[in-house]
């Protein structure tokens, strides 16, 4: 069920899957890589878009790995007729196993590329004739559908492959001729493997010194601040408390490391950097300091707000306030001199954010382009352009943006997902995260004490039927791109409902088989959807909102209560409309993302995640006003028992995750919140890369379905060679 996070703002690091097909033998064996190991990838696209096939091929990693170190691909020609045998040639040079008879700079294999191209361009010329201007100007009747078909066939295949080499050439061209900064190779590149971490490295930032990076990871399904050295060696964990964070910065002198909290009140902390104890710093999401480090800007997750306050905390002053309701904007960087901040602003739902110069005395801002990316956005040439890294064509590369002329140049060019660049200030280079995603959908039962896994991918945003038989999820079978499936609560049966760019699970309706979901495109609204358990009567329902948070059934079926998370944070509004998706009406706002409906009709449940009006609050359908029940709790969702006498939420610890019972009747509680049941082990609540929850449980507590994300990443060092 998807909800909205202010990480969604800006896309999270690390996330797009990467795949074994494209790494060179010396990748796969873990050895020290150089310019070579992204020339034998680059022959493996080479080899894919000649042929329409990968080189390395298998139905697992190991058999893909076995071909890659033992076997030579099938010959180019063998699959696409057309390919020349001096492309051919090249393929199988930049494949070779052996990386010392490999290409050794991309400036050899670019004068290759360049020459086949001329050779076959002048090729072309000579032999055609007038058979290449009767190919664009030959009337139709003058050939016959059978003979005219063949030859064009034939004439795309042979563009193709031009194409092929057009295209590759600029490849090869931007990858030896890297980005002229002093700490960017300007020649052939060396990358440094500088850790063995092999986990999950998110949100990674340098120390001013560039003596160490500060990062997240998992420790027993909670986030974990860590600090590793530059020089390598064994990360040292620095928080050991609740609560999923996530790295922002370093203070200006790298004594402290601040860190923000994902779910409930806007917190950012600081914990020193050589390890103590955390003390709160701000209620604020975002927090970038000053350069003198006696002021923090911040932004918060219920206001299209930045603001600037004493490093305490203290005198908190707005330094913008967005025109537009719906853009959010947080704090990126400070330009030199501390006067202009650097902040990006998005909407709900794209995949794209706007770069803004706000003036800190005057709060004018200037409008400096919009990209697509991620928010791990870094200085290159401070003032002038910044790095971050970008999902293209299913790659996540390093790329460089310059705030003057607006252009986007490639940095990095492996098969990925390279992410969180960070320019070492001595001149060294660039490092940088290199890791993927993974993980499992879990299924822990209460009674017996066992968990099983149910589905043995990267899975999450799990809803449970009404009856507890079945599980709606989420998967990712390919960057950017997700897929909405359901299962038994056992893990048979599985079924795929539908593929798309962005998916999010909604809910079930009371009869356990009827469920909604939604798509988010990369532009225009989001699309809702119902669907049956088994796949059958998919139908997309008339636009009733511009970005759907989420959506839940009336207890007769009748109508659906659609949240829509245009404006963001508290700001949600939720309307009513038929089943089938006619008279849309705007039903209640500022009450967060409607979670639940009780089985009489009359009263709602919502939640707000973050911010100071963060809890579980209730809708009376009647008067349709916004009662708050449990403020400040720090939840995903709230659902009703199966009796209807009390509601449940999760709040997770440092070690458990708790599940609290609220009786409560005819909306109105009854004594105090009770602990139902204590997880001995933590898990998310909130999938950080994805969105939306990670977690679910049965209305009878008999069973908890809960996402294991995980994944490997280590530290590289991109340098002159």
């Amino acid at each position: 069920m998807p909800t909205a996070t202010a990480e969604e703002l800006l896309t999270s690091p690390g996330t797009a899957v990467g795949t074994v097909a494209y790494m060179s033998p010396e990748q796969v064996r873990g050895k020290e890589l150089d310019a070579r190991t992204d020339l034998f990838s680059f022959g493996v696209v080479l080899y894919e878009m000649a042929t329409g096939a990968l080189p390395f091929r298998g139905d697992t990693s190991g058999v893909v790995i076995d071909t890659i170190l033992n076997r030579a691909p099938v010959p180019p020609v063998r699959l696409n007729p057309n390919v020349p045998a001096e492309l051919e040639r090249i393929t199988n040079r930049a494949l070779d196993k052996d990386r010392g008879l490999r290409y050794q700079h991309a400036s050899d294999i670019r004068a290759e590329l360049k020459r086949l191209k001329r050779d076959t361009d002048s090729s072309r010329i000579s032999s055609s004739g007038s058979g290449a201007v009767q190919e664009l100007t030959a009337e139709p009747q003058t050939l016959s559908v059978a003979a005219a078909q063949p030859s064009a066939g034939l004439a795309r295949k042979r563009y193709a492959v031009l194409a092929v080499c057009v295209v590759l050439l600029a490849a090869a061209l931007a990858a030896y001729h890297f980005w002229p900064r002093s700490n960017i190779p300007s020649g052939p590149a060396k990358i440094t493997q500088i850790s063995q971490w092999n986990k999950a490295m998110n949100h990674a930032r340098l120390s001013p010194d560039g003596h160490a990076v500060a990062f997240d990871s998992p420790v027993g399904g909670v986030a974990q601040v860590f600090l590793m050295l530059t020089s390598g060696g064994e990360p040292l964990q620095l928080t050991n408390d609740e609560g999923d964070k996530f790295v922002t910065a370093f203070s200006p002198d790298g004594r402290e490391v601040y860190y923000q909290r994902i779910l409930g009140n806007d917190e950012v902390w600081a914990v020193p950097s050589l390890g103590g104890k955390p003390s709160r710093v701000v209620s604020a999401r975002y927090l970038v300091p000053s350069p003198d480090g006696a002021s923090v800007f911040y932004a918060k997750s219920d206001r299209s707000e930045i603001y600037r306050a004493g490093k305490s905390g203290i005198g908190e002053e707005s330094v913008y306030s967005s025109q537009s309701a719906d853009l959010g904007v947080v704090p990126v960087l400070l330009f030199p001199g501390g006067n202009d901040l650097l902040a990006a602003g998005v909407r709900r739902g794209s995949p794209n954010f706007r770069f803004f110069r706000i003036n800190v005395a005057s709060h004018e801002a200037v409008d400096l382009g919009e990209v697509s990316g991620n928010h791990d956005v870094v200085w290159a040439e401070p003032g002038n352009t910044v790095l971050f890294s970008r999902n293209v064509n299913g790659l996540t590369n390093i790329w460089s943006y310059s705030l003057k002329d607006r252009n986007l140049t490639q940095i990095t060019f492996g098969t990925g997902p390279d992410y969180s660049p960070m320019p070492d200030p001595g001149g060294k280079g660039i490092y940088y995260v290199n890791g993927k995603a993974s993980g499992f959908l879990t299924a822990y039962h209460v009674h017996s004490k066992e968990s099983t896994d149910i589905v043995l991918e990267d899975a999450t945003q799990p809803v449970i039927s009404p009856d507890g038989r079945r599980v709606m999820y989420v998967t990712f079978p390919a960057p950017q791109k997700q897929a909405i499936w359901v299962t038994d609560i056992d893990g048979g049966n599985k079924v795929e409902i539908a593929t798309g760019g962005h998916l999010d699970t909604g809910s079930w309706a009371p009869d356990s088989f009827h469920l909604a979901f939604d798509e988010s495109p990369t532009s225009g609204a989001s699309k809702d959807y119902i669907v049956g358990a088994d796949g059958s009567g998919l139908r997309q329902l008339p636009r009733t909102v511009d970005i759907v948070a989420n959506t839940v059934w009336s207890a007769d079926q009748r109508f659906l209560y659609v949240t829509d998370a245009e404006k963001g944070g508290t700001l949600d509004i939720v309307w009513r409309v038929n089943a089938d998706g006619s008279n849309p009406e705007k039903f209640v706002d500022n009450c967060g993302v409607v979670s639940d409906i009780d089985a009489s009709g009359r009263y709602l449940l919502s939640v707000v995640l973050f911010g100071e009006k963060s809890g579980i609050y209730e809708v009376s359908v009647s008067d349709r006003k916004c009662i708050p029940l449990v403020p400040g709790a720090a939840t995903h969702g709230v659902i009703l028992a199966r009796d209807g006498k009390s509601f449940l939420y999760a709040v997770a610890s440092r070690s458990e995750v708790t599940i609290f019972r609220q009786l409560w009747s005819d909306g109105k509680l009854i004594g105090v919140p009770q602990v139902a049941l204590k997880v001995p082990f933590a898990f998310p609540l909130l999938h950080a890369g994805a969105g939306g929850n990670a977690y679910d449980f049965s209305r009878d507590l008999s069973t908890i379905v809960y996402a294991r994300p995980s994944g490997h990443a280590d530290l590289y060092l991109l340098s002159q060679k």
